[in-house]
């Protein structure tokens, strides 16, 4: 049972959460910690310098924001990370938010979901599907077990393995999230689909993303997703879909298989006309683009004399300063990641 309070929605305005671009916000990603239980090399160094713990806010303040934005029009969240299982309670967040989803009317919740490494989920599948959970990403870059080891500099891959069917046990709909690496698991593309598929699961192809300084030059690995096309095309029928889960990802059919094969594209097919995503950081920094530097502080609001007007002038705020566009790029060896923080300080 959550030990989290149910309170009243916060005071103030209830319009939607609309930029300056006329995109309403109905999507947020809310990121619970920043830590994670493996450093894959292209989201992180070995010895990555966490957050202190008393930056972070505390289970109740998350709740407390997420009920801000549901009642300004935000209807899917999804908890990321870091890795959001290792955060401790963090059952109790679900089972709360889990209380909102279906009510009617403007100020419900229609999705809860998660972003997973897949290392928690064996001990996590069945408690989140009882809270309301009805599918979760699962990050998985490879099968071979030598190469996720050199990947991720864990070898973790059958507690991933063995989440992913703890969490399809659970009655959990799995999408598998892989990153496309050139030099390392390139040749492997074709058969992590196939074996997705295989399991009923449907995976997305996702580009690096320049985000904080790793151990290694990102150019050196960033593998064009129209270049996987063009092979994936040569062994199989890719089929346009209309299919959407909400976020920035373009599916395809694949006849042979049955199954979805989603492609994100920030670098070679820019998606931000459609954006209706915003992300919370686990300190509470809310910033209106992954590739931007604009940012608004709500744990200040939240901790403030009156939190309810403050985050909503906040919200507001954060409506003005969302840019049109990211503008990543992985042109030129040497250059600067687009923005200094990791992925796992921004949410996944």
């Amino acid at each position: 049972m959550s030990r989290i309070r149910d309170v009243l929605t916060p005071e103030g305005s209830s319009r939607p959460l609309v930029d300056t671009f006329q995109r309403r916000i109905s999507y947020l990603r809310l990121s619970v910690t920043d830590r994670c239980d493996l450093r894959c090399s292209y989201c992180m160094p070995e010895r990555m310098q966490f957050l202190p713990r008393k930056e972070v806010l505390s289970l109740e303040e998350l709740y407390k924001l997420s009920l801000g934005f549901i009642a300004r029009g935000v209807t899917k969240i999804r908890v990321t990370g870091g890795e959001p299982l290792v955060r401790r309670d963090i059952i109790e967040l679900f089972q709360a938010l889990g209380r909102k989803l279906g009510e009617k009317g403007h100020g419900g919740l229609e999705e809860l979901t998660l972003t997973t490494n897949g290392t928690q989920l064996p001990s996590h599948a069945e408690a989140l599907a009882q809270a309301g959970v009805r599918r979760v990403n699962v990050s998985l870059d490879t099968l071979d077990p030598a190469r996720f080891a050199e990947l991720s500099r864990r070898d973790a891959l059958p507690q991933v393995l063995e989440g992913i069917a703890a969490a399809s046990a659970a009655g959990l709909k799995v999408k598998i999230n892989a990153v496309a690496l050139k030099g390392i698991n390139e040749d492997e593309i074709p058969d992590l689909i196939a074996w997705a598929h295989g399991q009923g699961h449907d995976i997305t192809l996702i580009e690096v993303m320049p985000l904080g300084d790793v151990e290694e030059d990102r150019v050196d690995h960033y593998l064009p997703l129209s270049q996987v096309r063009e092979i994936l095309e040569r062994r199989w029928t890719l089929t346009p879909s209309a299919e959407t889960t909400g976020g920035p990802a373009r599916y395809d059919r694949i006849e042979e298989t049955g199954g979805l094969l989603g492609m994100i594209t920030p670098l070679t097919n820019n998606f931000c006309s459609g954006c209706n995503r915003i992300r919370v950081t686990a300190t509470g920094q809310l910033y209106p683009c992954l590739g931007g530097g604009e940012r608004v502080d709500l744990r200040a609001a939240l901790r403030s004399d009156n939190p309810e007007a403050n985050l909503q002038q906040a919200l507001n705020e954060a409506m003005t300063i969302k840019p049109e566009r990211h503008h990543f790029d992985i042109s030129q060896r040497g250059a600067a990641p687009a923005q200094p923080r990791h992925m796992s300080v921004t949410g996944g």
